[in-house]
């Protein structure tokens, strides 16, 4: 229990003592194959349901798998185990194959990319987001298909040029949102630095025997914080010092401790928080309202939704920037600049993107085996369709956006009382968390 409370390092409870059999799993490559062998087999159904079979929504299978169970499920997993779904993600399955065929250049990765990678697959993201919507691609079996297969192709082309999963590390849209929602993970993988002291060998990160090490270049002792650490246990066999744990931790430590020194949640966080404000509000008859003063036609939804997507992001930038005026610091001697409203409302930003998966989800559950019956024509499973009320949704969703709110008021508590004590005026605090609760309140009205 002290684990989730404290945010001390000595204070964690390393989940591979406590259940050894995990570690055994995960350090047994051939376990690892089979997870994702079975990813890949849900990604060549989702691909080949979407491209040849019916395009009716309701009598094809691939939407819903896609964005009713697999992505909910990403999301949700976030809040537990990090981006141990990169692990085993089939997007660059078609790369590792290319590579281990020899098919691959393997040039060092340039600075450029490195340095870049991440405004890239932010915007990425947003295309992503935006394109899901406007061309609808949660009703669009084959949109839904080409989609999952752009991303497989940019994965294989930079597999070719360079090393390893360069894809994951850099550009990859979806490994970038899950690392900034891994920062508040129940759960690390971390180095016990102690061990790694005097190591000559670097087989976590280098590989051994001719075997990989790390796919994204990382290597148990490098690891600081969950942006990048694919949870995949490829360095489990190749460390002789029994060094890599699986930490169980105050969800709330790292973001507490960095401070929004995290470019990429700088970057995340009020795109996604003003995405899903658009997106939520897209439902709603104001929108409609909208559409018809932006006149009648087919561009009447893209630039409807464009609109609330810009002016979502710039509401939740200056509630940013705002804040960040009443805190009054955004630069510290020993780390340099930081954003204190980012970690605040990271918690917010993930658990609405929780919601808003969860609310398709909800939606399509109970005529998902009618739409099996009605593809492979099992006429029989089309009697078993159900519809879950709207009120309890309802209700989970205001607990979740709750408890995001309380979680930011709690992070933001914690920097007034340790790192910046004294530091924040009573007038200011007051502010801060009002606007906490305003945005908990813009939230709420858009979801109801």
């Amino acid at each position: 229990m002290r684990s989730l409370i404290s945010s001390a390092d000595e204070e964690q409870l390393d989940l591979f003592r406590v259940f050894p059999g995990f570690r055994r799993f995960l350090a047994a490559r051939h376990h690892y194959a089979y997870l994702r062998t079975g990813g890949d087999l849900l990604f060549i159904l989702v691909v080949i349901s979407g491209i040849f079979g019916p395009q009716a929504p309701e009598r094809n299978v691939a939407v819903f798998l896609t964005w009713g169970l697999l992505w909910p499920g990403i999301v949700l997993s976030w809040f537990f185990v990090g981006r141990m779904w990169c692990g085993i993600c089939p997007f660059p399955g078609l790369g590792v194959f290319l590579q281990r065929k020899g098919w691959t250049q393997s040039r060092p990765v340039p600075r450029l990319l490195k340095k870049y990678g991440v405004y890239t697959s932010v915007f990425l993201l947003a295309l992503i987001i935006w394109i899901e919507v406007v061309a609808g691609l949660d009703r669009s079996p084959a949109g839904t298909s080409y989609l999952v297969l752009s991303i497989v192709i940019g994965a294989a082309l930079l597999a070719m040029i360079y090393p390893g999963q360069a894809w994951c590390r850099h550009l990859c849209p979806l490994g970038r949102i899950s690392g900034a929602a891994a920062t508040l993970s129940i759960t690390e993988f971390r180095p016990d630095h102690e061990k790694c002291r005097g190591c000559e060998t670097f087989a976590c990160q280098k590989g051994v025997d001719g075997k990989k090490g790390c796919p994204v270049y990382l290597g148990a002792f490098n690891i600081q914080n969950n942006l990048h650490c694919l949870v995949c246990g490829h360095c489990l066999p190749f460390c002789d010092r029994d060094s890599p744990r699986f930490l169980l931790r105050n969800p709330y430590a790292e973001l507490i401790r960095n401070k929004g020194r995290y470019i990429t949640c700088s970057y995340i966080v009020p795109f996604l928080i003003g995405s899903q404000l658009a997106r939520f509000l897209r439902k709603k008859a104001i929108y409609h309202s909208l559409e018809r003063l932006l006149g009648e036609g087919l561009h009447a939804d893209p630039i409807a939704f464009s609109l609330l997507l810009v002016v979502g992001f710039l509401l939740t930038l200056g509630i940013i920037r705002y804040g960040a005026h009443l805190f009054g610091i955004t630069e510290d001697p020993t780390f340099g600049r930081f954003s204190p409203l980012v970690p605040i409302l990271i918690p917010m930003a993930f658990t609405g993107e929780l919601v808003y998966r969860m609310s398709y989800f909800a939606a399509g559950l109970g005529a998902f085996v009618p739409t099996v019956g009605r593809q492979f024509g099992l006429t029989f499973l089309t009697r078993l369709a159900f519809r879950i009320p709207d009120f309890p949704v309802q209700m989970l969703s205001a607990f979740f956006m709750l408890n995001g709110a309380i979680a930011g008021g709690y992070i933001f508590w914690r920097f007034c009382l340790e790192d910046f004590e004294g530091l924040v005026s009573f007038k200011n605090f007051v502010g801060v968390n009002l606007l906490i609760v305003g945005l908990l309140l813009v939230y709420l009205t858009v979801i109801f």
